[in-house]
């Protein structure tokens, strides 16, 4: 399936494969305000990010090398980085930064824009809209990314998946907070969302 500038719903560009072809702590804060848009009508702001460094990382999947869970994370930046966690839950990353450097953006949170019909039929029994794509795995379900689009090339956006910029600046001064959910590595803050959005997943705890 094909998305692009024509296919979406708002006017603006599918970002370019250099966007992401930097460190994930500097993509992932620039990703804030961008749309996931899917072929099928779907849609979202993203307003909830954390960034994943690889070897430096100890809670990066690649922190230990490359396996054949994670080989999407050490390809070229721009694609879909999908994971099955828990035995029940994907969670979606873009890959970032050069060939090989198993570095990525983890998406947590999207304000639903588009398709919500889809998105609630994806998520029964939900009662509350501001509950579709609050979290990363609420959000994979309702957007309808599974294992099948781990690979996706994002920018090409010719495989059902795009990120696209509307026109709408990511906040500006925006300090990071520690990221979430996670065992090692909690130090780093490498986790950012739009300021006072009611679609983020949680309180973003101080440093």
């Amino acid at each position: 399936m094909r998305l692009g500038k024509t296919a979406s719903p708002w006017p603006g560009t599918v970002l370019p494969r250099a966007f992401f072809d930097r460190a994930a702590t500097d993509v992932a804060p620039q990703l804030l305000n961008k749309i996931l848009a899917a072929a099928d009508g779907r849609a979202g702001r993203i307003v909830e990010v954390e960034a994943y460094a690889g070897a430096i990382d100890p809670a990066a999947h690649t922190y230990r090398g490359k396996t054949p869970r994670n080989a999407t994370m050490f390809g070229p930046p721009g694609h879909l980085y999908v994971y099955f966690t828990y035995g029940m839950h994907w969670c979606c990353n873009c890959v970032c930064g050069p060939d090989g450097m198993g570095t990525g953006v983890l998406i947590r949170a999207l304000e639903p824009l588009h398709g919500l019909e889809q998105m609630r039929a994806a998520r029964p029994p939900l009662t509350r809209d501001r509950d579709l794509c609050r979290g990363p795995a609420r959000l994979t379900q309702a957007m309808g990314i599974g294992g099948a689009q781990d690979g996706v090339d994002l920018v090409g956006a010719r495989e059902g998946f795009a990120v696209v910029d509307d026109g709408m600046a990511p906040p500006t001064d925006l300090a990071g907070g520690l990221r979430i959910g996670i065992r090692v590595g909690k130090d780093f803050p490498w986790r950012w969302s739009v300021p006072g959005n009611r679609y983020v997943s949680g309180a973003l705890p101080r440093t």
